[in-house]
Parts: C-alpha cells; structure tokens; sequence
C-alpha cells in the first residue's frame, strides 16, 4: 500500500500552455534515482525549457531541472541530466508518429506524484505563432469581461 494517497503536484508549466497548442497529453512514470525523488518531495523542480524526444524506441525526457538534494552527499544526482520516461509500446508509436509527421514536439505539463510514484504528463504540443498567442489572451480577456458584465447585471437585477 503506498504511504500517499491521491495526487500532489510538484511543478506546472504555464509557459507551454502559453507557447504551444496542445493537441493530446499521456502520463508517464520516470526513472529517478533516490535523491531525486527526495528533491521533488521537497517540491522543487522546474519544467520550463524541458523537452521530451523518442529515440531508439524509447522516450527521454530532457533539460528538466530538478535540483539537487540539500542533503546529499556524493551520491547526488546531476540537476538536468537525461531521464527515461516510462510508456506503454504502443503510446511511444504513436507519439513518435506524431513527431515525425512534422511541426509536432513534445512538452512536459506537469510534474506530480500519483499515489506515492512520481509522473510526468508530456502533451504532443504544435507551437504557436505570435499573433496567435495574441489572439487568445485577447479571447480570454474578452471572456472575462463578459463574465463580469454578467455578473453585475445579475447583482443589479437582483
């Protein structure tokens, strides 16, 4: 029986959400030495310039910063080394088809643990031009103020 239950997230990364459309997110399970795991249940990783690629039949999550254990010694782990992700055959065909037909990459979301085991969701994410990322803060700007609208009329209306 894991000692956690439920989900506790460790990093988010807005920046994608924002650079990038996502299309479809999978979870994967990462290989992680020991005091990386004691460094993410501290809460401490960071998840903006990473990236993960399939190579070999394999996929690898990379340039995911994860600092070191506070107290470790010297069997602490490099913060931004090369960590395999863990996925089922068939979801590695597909994400690898995904990136090889063209303009398609694959972008961490969220770094969390799921019952005690730390998990990565990766999206098959397509990068987003600058008038199109100005299009959609003004979409969502244009939402919320026509939610506010609302809800000042209701108050009135009341």
């Amino acid at each position: 029986m894991p000692r956690e239950q439920g989900e506790k997230l460790i990093a988010s990364n807005k920046k994608a959400r924002h650079d990038y459309a996502i299309e479809k997110t999978y979870e994967a399970g990462l290989v992680l030495t020991g005091t990386e795991v004691k460094s993410l249940r501290q809460g401490r990783a960071n998840l903006t310039d990473g990236y993960a690629y399939i190579d070999g039949g394999q996929a690898f999550l990379d340039a995911v910063h994860i600092p070191e254990y506070s107290q470790g010694h010297w069997t602490n782990h490099s913060a931004k080394r090369t960590r395999k992700l863990l996925l089922h055959k068939e979801e590695i065909v597909k994400l690898s088809h995904a990136v090889s037909a063209g303009g398609y990459t694959l972008v961490p979301l969220r770094l969390y643990f799921l019952d005690g085991k730390a998990k990565v969701e990766i999206a098959v994410a397509k990068g987003k031009r600058e008038f199109e990322k100005r299009q959609t803060i003004r979409e969502r700007e244009d939402k919320r103020e026509a939610e506010r609208a609302m809800r000042t009329k209701n108050r009135l209306g009341d």
